[in-house]
């Protein structure tokens, strides 16, 4: 093994002993936490995902100069000298024909090719096919940008253990109440039920992965399993929000919402008046609106909308606070589709079953991938959406016809 290689190993395995007692500290911490019933900030996830992921890295970099050193001892490779080790090595140097003020010349031959940037070829101390100038590698995987996804956050939580979610729902009231003189008869009122159901559903999806990458590769690993995770809830905020129902699908709030009929319609109507007045429809019908759910195009020209003057009505260019219109959190998300608002009373009207809570699995059950040393790796949740009341959600174009 070389100098330079040994120096490089026993450097990074001093590194991975700090970087994996730091792991466990955040892991004791996060186990602490969990364990009380604390919730777990935003910075100890940051901490412990950055201490994981130098964790795969210098694991790897000392796998890849393990696995250097065994092939350089294979191959018989020596310990690759210097220009100046070789120049002290000569027996013109050891008799002093560079010392003290003496001058001479000392002929060295390195025996090896010239030396290029681009040398790829085999010559004494190096191995085939490496080039002497290695590219300064960025640690990390730099992924696709993933998008903010927020529809779940609207809606009230719940669990089952169930692959049904039943529920009575009042569909009538007849109201028959009246003032009743004295020894005559009551008036009867009606009330209608009807028993509704919102069945569980599956989302998942697989990837196939070798089982040395796996091994490898912790960093890869790891960002597989994220990336698995996004693309479920990517799916999971589609569903939720335009589900058709039919099939496997979840039946999402858009298909059952309300039509916008507006009570009235104001001279000159613009996008900004249609939204109170869906909001007037869902008050209208008795429940309080909590948010409103529109295109991130369409909430751009809300916010770019101006005044006589010039003066951004709604927008704020040079503030922080978080979007809000008519009093009421704007939601922007990729699945609305433009030119389309939802607001309804997100928090009581709807409600988010989950069965199963997403769920990595990596297998190599199958002849397939226990032949070819392959890993499927299998991303699940199962979930349902209860949308007790239709009327409590409106739905509509953002800018007048």
């Amino acid at each position: 093994m070389t100098t330079e290689l040994a120096t490089g190993l026993a450097d990074l395995t001093k590194s991975l002993a700090s970087i994996k007692e730091n792991v466990t500290e955040l892991a004791t911490e996060f186990t602490r936490k969990t364990a009380d019933g604390e919730k777990i900030s935003a910075d100890l996830t940051d901490k412990t995902d950055k201490a994981l992921s130098e964790l795969g890295a210098v694991s790897t970099r000392i796998s890849d100069l393990e696995k250097r050193a065994a092939r350089e001892k294979e191959e018989g490779v020596e310990e690759q000298k210097s220009l100046g080790q070789l120049v002290v090595e000569t027996a013109g140097f050891k008799n002093g024909a560079l010392s003290g003020t003496e001058r001479g010349s000392i002929r060295v031959i390195a025996d090896r090719a010239a030396i290029t940037t681009a040398d790829t070829t085999q010559g004494a101390g190096r191995s085939v096919g490496t080039s002497l100038v290695q590219g300064a590698r960025v640690p990390g995987i730099f992924a696709l940008t993933q998008r903010q996804l927020t529809i779940r956050d609207l809606l009230m939580p719940g669990r089952t253990g169930s692959n049904n979610i039943e529920y009575v729902k009042q569909t009538g009231f007849t109201n028959n109440a009246a003032p009743v003189a004295e020894t005559t008869a009551k008036p009867y009122s009606d009330i209608a039920f009807n028993m509704m159901s919102a069945p569980v559903r599956t989302l998942a999806h697989l990837f196939k992965a070798s089982r040395q990458i796996m091994d490898d590769a912790p960093a890869l690993a790891s960002f597989i399993d994220g990336q698995a995770r996004y693309g479920l809830k990517l799916v999971e905020e589609n569903q939720l929000l335009n589900g058709s129902g039919t099939g496997q699908n979840i039946a999402g709030i858009l298909p059952q919402a309300t039509a916008f009929a507006p009570s009235f319609t104001p001279t000159s109507a613009t996008a900004i008046d249609r939204l109170r007045l869906a909001v007037l429809q869902v008050v209208l019908a008795q429940f309080p609106a909590t948010a409103f759910v529109l295109n991130p195009i369409d909430w751009a020209k809300i916010e770019l909308t101006k005044d006589a003057g010039g003066n951004y009505i709604v927008g704020q260019p040079q503030g922080a606070l978080s979007p809000t219109l008519w009093n009421l959190p704007v939601v922007s998300s990729f699945a609305m589709a433009s030119g389309t608002f939802l607001t309804g009373a997100f928090n009581i009207a709807a409600q988010i079953f989950d069965r199963m809570d997403i769920e990595v699995l990596l297998s190599s059950e199958n002849v397939d991938d226990f032949e070819k040393n392959m890993l499927s790796v299998r991303c699940e949740e199962r979930l349902a959406l209860a949308v007790y009341r239709p009327e409590a959600f409106v739905t509509g174009a953002v800018n007048p016809a």
